[in-house]
């Protein structure tokens, strides 16, 4: 499967970002909305309580899961969302290091926001995607 994303970058913009700006899929591409990632085990505990890094890494986990249960994977990933309940910028840097080092140099563009609360009991991170594929019967 050919990926279907394209990373965007501007020498008119900083290059302290640690992601590209933008990313484009062609007409045709099969866009998949994922719902938030949540750092939840298989039998619905929260992973990690307490550790920003382990909440991000399980998130990361089980986007891959869903992603490759809509037939994709992290490198077709065109833009994500990254929440952590805190406002500490420490506590962000914290997740968003994982995330990151997860995505490697597939640096899709992302929005790190602090948040007052997120849905589950002990939660501190949860990271929406967008991903897009070339399925090869289109192509």
């Amino acid at each position: 499967m050919s990926s279907a994303v394209t990373l965007i970058r501007s020498a008119a913009l900083s290059d302290t970002a640690q992601y590209a700006y933008a990313a484009t899929a062609p007409a045709g591409a099969r866009l998949i909305f994922l719902a938030g990632s949540c750092p939840l085990n298989a039998d619905g505990s929260t992973a990690g309580i307490g550790d920003y890094a382990a909440q991000a890494a399980s998130c990361i986990a089980n986007m891959e899961t869903a992603l490759a249960a809509a037939g994709a994977s992290i490198t077709d990933v065109i833009s994500t969302r990254v929440l952590v309940a805190s406002n500490r910028q420490d506590d962000l840097v914290s997740a968003w290091n994982v995330v990151r080092d997860a995505f490697g140099d597939h640096d899709v563009p992302s929005t790190l926001l602090g948040v007052t609360v997120l849905g589950y009991d002990h939660q501190l991170v949860e990271i929406e995607a967008v991903a897009a594929v070339l399925d090869e019967a289109t192509h």
